[in-house]
């Protein structure tokens, strides 16, 4: 998912007030997303890519960096019980990624709230929440078919000064699972 295709257009400061119950408890959840996915199931994280790429001007007006900036981009995929649960991307300046938030770098297939929230040091943002379509199903957007809708929030995480944003994009396929599974108590 290269930064284009990651992008709905636009980010809203409120979730659709149509979505479900489900959807809005889950599009708002604080804390780090991968402990709620746990009490779903068995989770796993793989790295789909990482790389340098240049801010695209959307995503630079979200981070509040300029747009072409050189950034470290790290996309990876959720499984709940082995079923593709959450996609999610984060990038940082590359400078950054190089030391305030270079363990970003290291985290292989651990998930990002490992460094998250265990430094004082680190503010969270309010959420943003879009929504997209897969625009085929060639594995993009894992299992979804093509034109399925993906609901997605993101926010902006802060050390010293340097931004980390990171953005979630609930599938399809997890809200079949959240819905068997959530009893509405987080």
């Amino acid at each position: 998912m290269p930064p284009d295709t990651a992008l709905p257009r636009p980010w809203r400061s409120l979730p659709a007030p149509a979505l479900s119950p489900l959807r809005q408890a889950w599009l708002r959840r604080p804390g780090a997303l991968t402990a709620g996915l746990r009490r779903l199931g068995d989770v796993r994280l793989t790295v789909r890519r990482e790389a340098v790429e240049a801010l695209t001007p959307g995503w630079a007006a979200e981070a509040g960096l300029p747009a072409g900036t050189p950034v470290w981009w790290r996309e990876i995929l959720m499984t709940v019980d082995g079923v593709p649960a959450v996609q999610a991307c984060s990038f940082t300046p590359l400078r950054a990624s190089l030391g305030v938030w270079k363990a970003m770098r290291g985290l292989g297939q651990r998930p990002l709230a490992d460094i998250l929230y265990r430094d004082p040091r680190i503010a969270r943002g309010g959420f943003r929440f879009g929504r997209l379509r897969a625009r085929c199903a060639d594995g993009t957007w894992a299992d979804a078919a093509a034109g399925e809708p993906i609901l997605a929030r993101h926010s902006v995480f802060t050390r010293l000064g340097q931004p980390l944003l990171v953005a979630e994009y609930f599938l399809p396929s997890f809200w079949r699972i959240a819905a068997q599974r959530w009893n509405g108590v987080d």
